[in-house]
């Protein structure tokens, strides 16, 4: 294949041996690359130092059809420092990537998902954005370019407008929401919902205007990342410690726990 040249964010990266780094990268125009990058990390290897997470960079590739691609250089563009320095947006980066790892094929571009991702890190680096909120925004990208966002504003059930309600029933297997008939108990498999949460949902759907608060925030990345685990049928530790993060500030009712499937909690509104 030919070689490539094009921007990239390192979301995964090992090391191969004591200079050598085998690294998953989601470049823009081809989508992931797994590849391997001989003497990346010596002093003067055309690597910028080695090919760190959470760094956006050019990249020139020789992608291999069933096998890692050749790296032959990467130029360090931007080390987002800011996002390791506060622990919630090193957590929301991390997050991030993982998602982006998990829920993307190799060599399937998404180049809006990728300026999605270059601009929540950049907010992330400058504190000039909630990182709870940054964080929802780009799962709800994520799950958009990928087709599997939630429906909003339709009844699951009967197919009409959602109405007014205190809570919802948001089921996994659909996709959606649908109205409760005794405002307490959703049907087998559904998640119980506030109406702040689905309010702060469609906030974040819509990318424009104002944000959900910190809280509801959190309890719309909690509902998304339960909802990519069970898109992915895979854990998410990075996401895991996000919820964890957010239960203990916000005190929110749905444990984080994944000891039954989440298809089994129906008593707790997120």
């Amino acid at each position: 294949m030919a070689t490539i040249v094009e921007p990239a964010v390192c979301v995964r990266q090992w090391d191969w041996s004591e200079t050598s780094q085998t690294v998953s990268l989601f470049c823009r125009e081809f989508g992931l690359l797994r590849g391997l990058a001989k003497g990346s990390r010596r002093e003067k290897a055309n690597f910028s130092g080695g090919i760190e997470l959470l760094t956006l960079g050019e990249i020139v590739a020789i992608p291999k059809v069933s096998a890692l691609a050749t790296l032959t250089a990467w130029d360090l563009i931007n080390p987002f420092t800011g996002v390791r320095r506060h622990l919630d947006r090193f957590y929301a980066g991390m997050a991030m990537l993982e998602l982006t790892s998990a829920g993307l094929q190799e060599g399937d571009p998404h180049p809006a998902l990728f300026d999605s991702l270059v601009e929540a890190l950049g907010l992330l680096a400058g504190g000039e954005a909630d990182a709870l909120v940054t964080l929802a925004r780009y799962q709800w990208a994520l799950l958009s370019e990928t087709g599997s966002q939630p429906e909003l504003e339709l009844d699951r059930r009967s197919g009409k407008a959602l109405a007014p309600a205190t809570l919802y029933a948001f089921i996994p297997a659909l996709g959606g929401f649908q109205g409760v008939d005794d405002g307490r108990t959703g049907p087998p498999g559904s998640w119980l919902v506030r109406s702040e949460t689905l309010k702060g949902l469609r906030a974040v759907a819509s990318g424009a205007g104002g944000a959900p608060d910190r809280a509801v925030a959190g309890r719309c990345v909690r509902l998304l990342a339960s909802y990519a685990r069970e898109l992915l049928h895979a854990e998410l530790p990075a996401l895991k410690a996000v919820e964890e993060a957010v239960q203990g500030s916000t005190h929110a009712a749905i444990p984080t726990a994944r000891v039954k499937p989440v298809r089994e909690r129906t008593d707790h509104p997120e």
